[in-house]
């Protein structure tokens, strides 16, 4: 039986991988296929990108914009975060959390097992089996919760209480592992099985990028990554099994806070409820902006305040609007019944922090001189990705644009099922030994400037277009005065 196991490694900064601190994975890259250029969805934050990897599609498509986003449904003046909690009121008031099917639930549809065992957050974990209580088939689990409903009960008298969070979060790595390799494989033994690790990403949102404290974790994390190996290899399954790592963003070091709701308020801007109002959902180095109304001229004059500030980047408007200097948020795949009207990501540099890392960025809530991630920046717009197995090449790499929304469909094709129309995603044909590079997207270059009091504004993205949106590459913005 063919199976596929994916291990994300949360937040994993490429330069942590090194033969030193995470020897077991530096050593699977060099035998598997690398993907160099895969790429997460902006807002590069964690639940998003779960929800792509999942589904195979864009925000747009899948219905969850942002960590934080407004979703009528749910409130139209107030922003939802998307925790297991509320993912629960949106899903007695809506009757669905995404608007398509998960992995989960096509393989349920063939009779098959989807497995989520995940230390991150409850938000992160929920997306997997979102929209029922996994009975049938697959489970999903956390140290708060499980799927079906008593298996939270079955895993405490196998393996007891987890263990408490921590900063690196060992203990909880090591007992996801336990659970992973002593009952979800050797005895689900599922078509597909998710590991998503919290590490290093918990770390570098408590320290300084490439401290010391990132650098254990990282040693954690990879330590747990190789009893998974070790375990297939015992086990006698690592020849029939196909294993995807993965990370869902990169990460930047906080340089400020910006207040936006209170800045906003201090510009003239109506708030939430008000006629005009505007409602904004923080994501880390992004915003979404909501005018709940509808109202264009807001909505022009929310872009041309933005596009003055140093703290702001690149911006996206939906497509319902037209405003001068911006571009539409389909060209990424944010377009849709829940995207947001503005899609900020604030401003970044490549400056370099106390540990040799590069890159700050601006945020809307974190701590300074730590990790934080959401934006554009080329720090956070990347991932690590590799590959192993039967169906895949050896010792390769590839350089075309692959990202989060390709991961299902490829573990489809590596099931032998069919890929349903509705996924944005493509199979990854050109990694897989029988594959061929088929219809690769190549970049395409975006300008848009606007001519504003006291200078140009001009934003500048490169992106990979695909159906349902395109992968951002790089992006870029400038005010220059005149």
């Amino acid at each position: 039986m063919s199976r596929v196991v994916v291990f994300v490694f949360d937040g994993l900064q490429a330069e942590l991988v090194t033969p030193e601190l995470m020897p077991r994975l530096s050593a699977f890259s060099a035998e598997g296929v690398r993907f160099e250029r895969h790429q997460p969805v902006f807002p590069t934050v964690t639940r998003v990108n779960a929800s792509s990897i999942v589904t195979g599609c864009f925000p747009g498509t899948h219905g969850l914009p942002g960590n934080r986003s407004v979703i009528p449904a749910y409130s139209a003046t107030e922003s939802m975060n998307a925790m297991r909690p509320e993912f629960l009121e949106l899903r007695e008031r809506a009757g669905r959390v995404l608007l398509v099917p998960t992995l989960a639930e096509l393989l349920a549809e063939q009779g098959l097992d989807y497995i989520a065992t995940g230390i991150g957050s409850t938000g992160q974990s929920f997306v997997h089996h979102p929209n029922g209580d996994a009975a049938t088939h697959g489970a999903t689990i956390h140290p708060e919760y499980a799927l079906p409903l008593g298996l939270s009960e079955e895993l405490f008298e196998r393996f007891g209480a987890w263990p408490r969070a921590s900063l690196p979060n060992t203990a909880r790595i090591e007992r996801m592992i336990d659970v992973v390799t002593e009952y979800v494989l050797e005895e689900r033994d599922p078509a597909v099985a998710l590991l998503w690790c919290s590490e290093p990403d918990g770390s570098q949102h408590g320290s300084a990028l490439n401290s010391p404290r990132v650098h254990e974790a990282a040693r954690a994390a990879d330590a747990g990554f190789g009893r998974l190996l070790d375990y297939l290899e015992g086990s006698g399954r690592a020849d029939e099994t196909h294993v995807f790592v993965t990370c869902d963003h990169g990460h930047s070091t906080t340089e400020a806070i910006v207040p936006l709701a209170e800045l906003l308020s201090e510009a003239g801007f109506a708030g939430p409820g008000e006629p005009g109002g505007v409602v904004v959902a923080g994501n880390g180095g992004a915003a979404h902006l909501y005018v709940p109304d509808g109202d264009e001229a807001v909505v022009d004059r929310l872009a041309t305040y933005l596009m003055g500030e140093l703290w702001a980047g690149p911006m996206l408007v939906a497509d319902r609007f037209a405003v001068e200097g911006t571009h539409p948020t389909s060209l990424v795949g944010l377009d849709g019944e829940r995207g947001p009207d503005i899609a900020l990501s604030f401003a970044w540099d490549d400056r370099v922090n106390e540990h040799g890392q590069p890159g700050y960025a601006y945020v809307a809530a974190g701590r300074v001189g730590q990790g934080q991630h959401g934006s554009m920046s080329p720090r956070e717009l990347r991932t690590y990705t590799v590959a192993r197995g039967p169906a895949f090449r050896a010792g390769a790499s590839i350089e075309s644009v692959t990202g989060h929304p390709d991961l299902a469909p490829t573990i489809l094709r590596l099931l032998g099922l069919e890929v349903p129309g509705h996924m944005d995603g493509r199979v990854i044909d050109e990694a897989l030994v029988d594959g061929d590079e088929g219809a690769i997207p190549f970049p395409e270059v975006h300008v848009a400037s606007r001519v504003l009091d006291g200078g140009e504004y001009t934003q500048r993205l490169v992106v990979a277009p695909a159906r349902g949106g395109g992968h951002l590459l790089s992006a870029g913005a400038e005010f220059v005065e005149s």
